[in-house]
Parts: C-alpha cells; sequence; structure tokens
C-alpha cells in the first residue's frame, strides 16, 4: 500500500465527516473541511441549524415528500449545508480561513463518492470568507480543482445576463 496524497488524505477525511449529515431517504450526505497551512482548521456537514429539529427527529424529508430535486430551493428543508458550516464552525472558534482550501464531496448510504461543487449561495459565501481554493473527488475518484478567484467572475457574468433577461420580459 503506498502513501497517499495530501488531497486524498482531505477528501477521505471530508468522506468521514459527510457520513455526519443528517440527510436521509436515499439523499446524499455532504461534508466539507477547511485547511490552512496544511492543517484542518474546522470541518461542516449538512444538517439543520444547532438546535432545530431534523428529519430523522419528526420521521421525513419535506424534500422528498415534495420530490424536490438536490438542486431545487430549500425554503421545505432546514438543512445548512456542508460548506456553510464548515465556515461558520470555524468563526464559531475563532480559526482563520483566509486563503485556506476547502475539501468537499458527497457520500450515500453504500459509500458511494459524489463530487461537491458548492452551489451559488455558498459560492458566495467562499468568496467572501477567502477561501482561495475547492477541492473535490469525481465519482470516477480522478481529484478536481477550483479556484475560488474564477467564481467572482462567472457569477457576475451571470448575474449579469439574468438582469438583461429581466429587463427584456419588461
Amino acid at each position: 500500500m503506498g502513501r497517499i496524497s495530501k488531497d486524498e488524505y482531505y477528501l477521505k477525511i471530508a468522506k468521514a465527516v459527510a457520513r455526519r449529515s443528517i440527510c436521509i431517504e436515499n439523499r446524499w450526505g455532504f461534508g466539507a473541511i477547511i485547511v490552512t497551512n496544511d492543517t484542518i482548521v474546522s470541518t461542516g456537514y449538512g444538517g439543520p441549524a444547532r438546535g432545530v429539529v431534523n428529519c430523522n427527529e419528526i420521521g421525513g424529508c419535506s424534500r422528498n415528500i415534495l420530490k424536490l430535486n438536490h438542486n431545487e430551493p430549500y425554503e421545505h428543508c432546514p438543512s445548512v449545508h456542508a460548506e456553510e458550516n464548515a465556515v461558520v464552525n470555524a468563526a464559531r472558534h475563532g480559526s482563520r480561513v483566509l486563503d485556506g482550501v476547502m475539501f468537499t464531496l458527497g457520500v450515500d448510504n453504500n459509500g458511494n463518492v459524489k463530487p461537491c461543487l458548492p452551489c451559488a449561495r455558498c459560492k458566495r459565501l467562499l468568496i467572501n470568507a477567502g477561501i482561495k481554493q475547492v477541492v473535490t473527488m469525481e465519482d470516477n475518484g480522478n481529484i478536481t480543482k477550483y479556484d475560488v478567484g474564477d467564481w467572482v467572475e462567472e457569477d457576475s457574468k451571470a448575474y449579469t445576463e439574468s438582469l438583461k433577461k429581466i429587463k427584456n420580459v419588461n
């Protein structure tokens, strides 16, 4: 058995964190860790805000009952995303995340890995928190790295195009 890379090491830890996710009924659990200067400074997984009831406690997932996809709005879900929880947990404990790297991925009940590309809301949070890179693992085991700085331009372009469409409709 050879020595695994640092990326693999941190992704395996993110996978373990994802197993703490509250999501049930064939939903994916997501985990995230933030690393600065080769030190884990925070972890986060998908689940409700501290003290808020979760699906396991009330016996069902409203998103599944409503047949909502993973990328649809979250009004019907008490979950805080793994990326959000990792940043918030760092803040709760006074840990610096500026210039950090986030390792994140999803896992199902059978341990299958799914890449975790942050949603638009989480991308904005990571931009503002100063995370410089997000690393995830694809289904085939390949590691993919995203430069968070690229998301600034992408988000600006998407918003500009959206505004143009809205103006053309009215």
